[in-house]
């Protein structure tokens, strides 16, 4: 027969349908559950408690506990232990400095300058000596080093047998190749003096790189274990009433000579040991300045000014003169 309305549902329908309406209302309610317990976990602090916030919704430190910390001023210039938290107190504990240091070891103190040299005396400022004022019957016997140390030996074994004392103008870059001929030239008793760092003509240099040539030579040599102040010599002795009054002004005198061996042309050059000789012997003059040369030539190898030191000392006494080194200069 023919239904005339809708059809009633079966009672075993209807309850499939309520038990799905049961399991979808506990579904929602357990992720609501979950929901709530992780929002709880985010808003919790470390040790369950929630965290206060500042007013722009960062996180506040809790009150007792640190980062790591920042650096801030200390009047302790030594080294400073650096810090980190630790999983214990929160708090910051140094760790170890660097080994050979200490957190509270103050700095080392600052390599102590050298001494400042003696203002150059009136009487001398404004020149490049060439004879020793007021020295007498005496001779000053000087040696330039910037080339090798091929004539060292000789020289200093001839002086010494002869009881002589001579001034040594060395260069900064001979000093640094040569630090055990410095020392051996001033433990044997001899002067020193500066004679550039790189042996340049000095009249075509600025003033600050006059200064610097003679800075960095003067520091050289200390280097070494020697003291060139006061005393300079011109390379090439090349030199103008500025430079003169740069080097002044540095603390220094220029010292040129009186007579000049020309044993550093060697025998390529056409000189020879008894030339050196006769060179000195022939221009004795009281206080003269006689200038020589430690190093060889360098086409020939010879060194004669070592070879002829011997003659000239000996002549110079025959002469009726004595020896003084340039620190006779320091007595004006």
């Amino acid at each position: 027969m023919a239904a005339t309305g809708a059809e009633s549902p079966r009672p075993e329908q209807g309850r499939r349908a309520r038990r799905r309406e049961v399991a979808v209302v506990l579904a929602a309610t357990m992720i609501l559950l979950a929901a709530a317990v992780t929002i709880a976990l985010l808003v919790a602090g470390p040790g369950g408690t929630p965290s206060a916030t500042t007013s722009s919704g960062s996180l506040a430190p809790t009150p007792g506990t640190t980062g790591v910390a920042s650096p801030s001023p200390t009047a302790d210039t030594g080294p400073t232990a650096v810090t980190e938290p630790t999983a214990t107190t929160g708090g910051p504990t140094p760790l170890p400095p660097e080994p050979g240091l200490t957190a509270t070891s103050p700095a080392p103190p600052p390599t102590p300058g050298a001494t400042a040299a003696p203002p150059v005396p009136p009487g001398l400022l404004g020149q490049d000596l060439t004879i020793i004022p007021g020295a007498g019957n005496n001779i000053a016997l000087t040696f330039d080093a910037g080339a090798n140390a091929a004539g060292l030996d000789s020289i200093l074994a001839t002086l010494a047998n002869r009881q002589v004392a001579g001034t040594f103008f060395l260069t900064g870059a001979w000093a640094a190749s040569n630090p055990s001929g410095v020392a051996r030239i001033v433990a044997s008793g001899h002067r020193l003096g500066n004679h550039s760092m790189t042996h340049p003509a000095m009249t075509r240099l600025p003033e600050p790189a006059i200064a610097a040539e003679i800075r960095d030579a003067e520091a050289a040599i200390a280097a070494a274990g020697g003291d060139p102040r006061p005393l300079f010599r011109f390379p090439f002795g090349d030199r103008d009433e500025r430079t003169i009054n740069a080097v002044n002004s540095l603390g220094y005198v220029p010292v040129r000579w009186t007579v000049d061996t020309l044993g550093w042309k060697g025998t390529s050059g056409g000189m020879s040991r008894s030339g050196v000789a006769e060179r000195v012997l022939g221009n004795l003059q009281p206080g003269g300045i006689i200038l020589m040369h430690l190093g060889s030539n360098p086409d020939d190898g010879s060194t004669l000014d070592a070879d002829a030191l011997a003659d000239v000392i000996d002549g110079i006494r025959a002469a009726g003169y004595g020896f003084v080194t340039l620190d006779r200069l320091q007595q004006l």
